[in-house]
């Protein structure tokens, strides 16, 4: 236990995963969460009167230790999870929303807080203790600290479900996931499938103790197959696979989940007052209200839309040639389109993967960021890790001063979700005239080195390591002094700014020319490849637009209304892709079972947020463009107004002093090629 509650004795403070044991978990948050209850009681029970130090800045420090167990506990249970991690967070997740509502719902504490608001325009704060002090207070009325004693019983009924409910969801998808397996023993079934694929599912069914070879839904291995596999009933087979996830008569479905989930959504912002949960949460985003948001995605879809129709209308004209097939599936989008592709710019995935060593690509994003910020990546093997794939790093700026630790966990294995994610094991906040600098780390499922080759990657994986460091740059450069405005403490539809304008240094012939470089030969990428990376990129573009519009507008659909309307999750989400949606419906999939950006993650009523941001990274990097995109000038502002500040002023207010004015959609539009 109190290996996880005191101080480290460790390497710059960091975890000390070796140490830790699965029964240390159970008494630590126990221990934790007393600990927090006794600095909150500390502030309750102090008899001065109420002052922002002794109360808004006490609360913004308060829990520290609480939240390092989480911080551990969790990133593990999402990326290196087993059978017991998953019972302690059954257990310990109604615990931490009791504790939160224990707090939100203290009207003793809240009166302080209410105290030291109602005279905020007599104290002298900085621009960050102010926006804290609107954040506090916001927190406490956005969370039932307005209710009388009887709501206030409801709502903690609510969220203690809800957190068990998005845990259980989560676990459900993860299962579904691990349970399913294509096993092929047929040499014919490989046709079209590059050799680093078939190397690697080899390696599967040899690790299972199987002839022949594995398929699995882990991104690097489901990808591939239904991308460049010729056998289209073995496409067939492990695409409706993959849309079951969560939609299965087993103890893994999550119809009922999903349906309970939105429906104490919508309680709980009944509750507090707000007309739906959407607008309960765009309260507290750059968009504002669900009007503004539908407006936003319809907007672009009206945009979108005939270039998308036209780019369907080619891909299926390409099929019917080339095979006879008339009507385009699912499991044949991804096939075609790369077919097509490969036509049309004789660019192939795979003849950029020799050039995409996962290394080579790692050490590019690190000397973009040294060009950019002055940053040095060490890797360092003195630090401890919870799992042999990870690796990690020390982050120093260019007079040698400590900014992070950095740690990156790249493959897929049977205990980490999928997907790929940023995360932070220790915020950035300054204490007591002492500095504490960020453990931050990024989570990927790369395809990993065969026997004959080592992790290369696609395109694709380029852009989404180059996309989570990006999230990783706006935890390192954190330069704020509370911890809840800290790094990716921003409105959410914030948060993918950075990460999403550092996807364009990849399209760069200049940013290209530092990593891209053949696995066996280090010959430099050609030129004539950069170039067909660049015209390729608005390829399909429409259609890509639409399919991220239309997780949006089912997110929306969700949350934007009243969902105890809705009685079957299949007809619903038939009727919200109806103006989205190109191929023919399969009966048995559905998405909602296993989006778990919205129902597990943090992106409820707010997936609109990536195209959102698209349209701030398009702007964003415009303005990089127009004065190189190395532009020592341009970068310094991007990290002084952007990448240090966090949460600590409104994102509008920041992206103005780094760009000098409002963001523009044309850039964005420009860049998909929906307009000249």
């Amino acid at each position: 236990m109190a290996i996880l509650t005191q101080k480290f004795n460790t390497v710059q403070d960091t975890a000390p995963f070796s140490q830790i044991t699965e029964k240390d978990y159970i008494p630590a948050f126990d221990e934790g969460i007393a600990i927090t209850k006794k600095e909150i009681e500390a502030i309750v029970n102090n008899p001065a009167s109420p002052t922002f130090e002794n109360t808004i800045e006490a609360l913004a420090f308060s829990g520290l230790t609480l939240d390092r167990i989480s911080n551990i506990f969790f990133n593990l249970h999402s990326a290196e999870t087993n059978d017991e991690l998953e019972k302690i967070a059954q257990d310990v997740a109604p615990k931490l929303s009791a504790l939160g509502n224990d707090i939100t719902l203290n009207a003793d504490l809240f009166a302080r807080v209410k105290a030291v608001y109602e005279q905020k325009n007599a104290l002298s704060l900085t621009p960050e203790q102010e926006t804290l002090l609107e954040k506090s207070f916001k927190d406490f009325a956005r969370n039932g600290a307005l209710l009388h004693q009887e709501q206030k019983l409801i709502l903690r009924d609510i969220d203690s479900r809800l957190a068990l409910l998005t845990l259980k969801f989560g676990e459900n998808v993860l299962a579904d996931s691990n349970a399913y397996k294509l096993h092929l023993t047929n040499i014919d079934d490989l046709k079209g499938l590059p050799e680093g694929v078939v190397e690697a599912a080899a390696a599967l069914a040899k690790a299972d103790n199987k002839e022949g070879w594995i398929f699995t839904l882990d991104y690097p291995s489901y990808i591939p197959f239904v991308t460049y596999a010729e056998n289209r009933d073995l496409r067939k087979e492990i695409t409706l696979a993959a849309g079951r996830k969560g939609f299965q008569q087993n103890d893994n479905n999550n119809e009922a989940i999903v349906l309970e989930i939105a429906q104490l959504r919508f309680q709980r912002a009944q509750l507090l007052s707000y007309d739906t949960h959407a607008d309960f949460v765009l309260a507290e985003r750059m968009a504002q209200s669900p009007t503004k948001v539908m407006s936003f995605l319809n907007d672009l879809l009206a945009k979108a839309k005939p270039a998308a129709n036209q780019e369907f209308d080619e891909l299926t004209a390409f099929a019917k040639e080339k095979d006879g097939i008339s009507q385009l599936e699912k499991w044949d989008g991804s096939y075609y389109a790369e077919k097509l592709k490969q036509q049309k710019f004789q660019l192939d995935d795979e003849l950029l993967k020799p050039y995409f060593k996962l290394d080579n690509v790692l050490q590019g994003a690190f000397d973009i960021a040294n060009e950019l910020y002055d940053l040095t990546f060490t890797e360092v093997h003195n630090i401890d890790k919870y799992h042999t794939d990870v690796q990690t790093y020390e982050v120093k700026d260019n007079q040698a001063n400590l900014v992070a630790i950095f740690y990156a966990d790249f493959f897929p294995r049977k205990g980490k979700r999928q997907g790929a994610w940023m995360t932070s094991f220790k915020p950035q906040y300054s204490k007591d005239g002492m500095q504490e600098r960020p453990h931050i780390s990024i989570v990927c499922n790369f395809t990993p080195a065969t026997e004959t080759k080592p992790a290369l990657l696609t395109f694709n994986e380029v852009t989404t390591l180059f996309h989570e460091f990006g999230h990783a740059l706006h935890g390192m450069l954190a330069n704020t002094t509370y911890p809840n405005l800290s790094g990716t403490n921003v409105f959410w539809d914030f948060v993918e700014l950075p990460s999403q304008v550092m996807e364009n240094w990849c399209y760069e012939k200049e940013a290209l020319t530092l990593f891209a470089k053949h696995y066996q030969t280090d010959e430099l990428i050609p030129m004539e490849l950069v170039e067909k990376i660049k015209d390729s990129a608005a390829f399909l573009e429409g259609m890509a637009t639409v399919r991220q519009l239309s997780f949006g507008l089912l997110d929306m659909g969700w949350h934007a209304g009243d969902p105890s309307t809705i009685t079957d999750l299949k007809s619903f989400e038939k009727e919200q892709f109806a103006l989205t949606s190109f191929y023919p419906d399969v009966e048995d999939n559905a998405m909602s079972t296993s989006f778990s950006h919205i129902f597990s993650g943090g992106y409820s009523s707010g997936y609109y947020s990536y195209k959102w941001a698209e349209v701030l990274d398009a702007d964003a990097f415009a303005y990089f463009k127009e004065n190189g995109i190395f532009s020592k000038e341009i970068a310094t502002k991007f990290k002084d107004h952007i990448l240090s500040q966090g949460g600590t002023k409104h994102p509008m207010e920041l992206y103005k002093l780094f760009r000098g004015e409002e963001p523009q959609v044309d850039p964005l539009l420009r860049r998909a090629g929906l307009i000249k």
